[in-house]
């Protein structure tokens, strides 16, 4: 399996947890970033495991904006190590913090400008757009004629669903789908051939994952229950998920 969203420049003793990961099956993480620090640290974590990381540098928009200086030594290091990028992410439109929400207008400006260079480097965005969010964030990508996305752990209305889907884009589902009815009703909108399975760790999970520790490891619960829904064999469902991932970040 390969877990479509994971900040995985916050986890320790990194060494030995991949190698745990690896043993038990994980092929590959899409690392993704929030802010310039943490771009650089996923960019030197993809040169100790070429082969395990697809790495993405970008701005979290629930943290604080950037400030003009790391903005332009972002974008120099975007051009820079393009050839070692899989995406730019985690990037988006802000909701749940109240400081980022109060100059929004900022931050949708930035992520217009994200998306362009996501054009011009021809990278596929990760993307943080829940609820209303979501119609702005599309809106964007549609007025830069964004052809590769993906909307992790998305929250919104069966239309909007719909309409991301018919662009093309890509839509994960988190642990959550085990145990919460709303991301069971995502899946009922979404074909598998746009589905991706994600952690978001180290973020934590409720339900049966309370106090479990977020690794790619619950990714064999997701597919199980995933299967589960579209009443097809696990295999079949991980193979289709594995492929929808390599397509849209390698």
């Amino acid at each position: 399996m390969i877990d479509a969203h994971i900040h995985l420049d916050q986890y320790a003793d990194i060494e030995e947890t991949i190698q745990q990961w690896q043993e038990a099956g994980i092929e590959a993480v899409v690392a993704v970033s929030t802010d310039l620090r943490s771009s650089y640290r996923t960019l030197e974590l993809k040169q100790r495991f070429p082969t395990f990381i697809y790495a993405a540098i970008g701005f979290h928009p629930e943290q604080p904006l950037p400030n003009q200086a790391d903005w332009n030594e972002w974008t120099r290091l975007l051009q820079q190590e393009r050839q070692h990028l899989a995406a730019i992410g985690e990037v988006g439109l802000p909701y749940y913090s109240a400081e980022a929400v109060s100059h929004f207008p900022y931050y949708r400006d930035l992520f217009e400008q994200i998306t362009q260079l996501a054009v011009d480097t021809s990278l596929p965005l990760a993307i943080h757009a829940v609820y209303d969010r979501a119609q702005t964030a599309l809106t964007i990508l549609q007025k830069y004629k964004a052809t590769k996305a993906h909307f992790h752990w998305l929250k919104a209305n069966p239309v909007l669903v719909q309409q991301i889907i018919q662009c093309g884009y890509y839509i994960s589902v988190t642990p959550e789908v085990c145990y919460r009815k709303r991301d069971r009703q995502l899946l009922s909108h979404v074909p598998i051939e746009q589905l991706l399975l994600e952690t978001d760790g180290p973020w934590p999970f409720d339900g049966p994952f309370t106090d479990v520790p977020t690794s790619p490891l619950l990714l064999s619960y997701s597919l199980q229950a995933v299967a589960s829904f579209y009443r097809q064999d696990i295999a079949t469902i991980r193979a289709s998920i594995v492929t929808n991932t390599r397509k849209l970040y390698k």
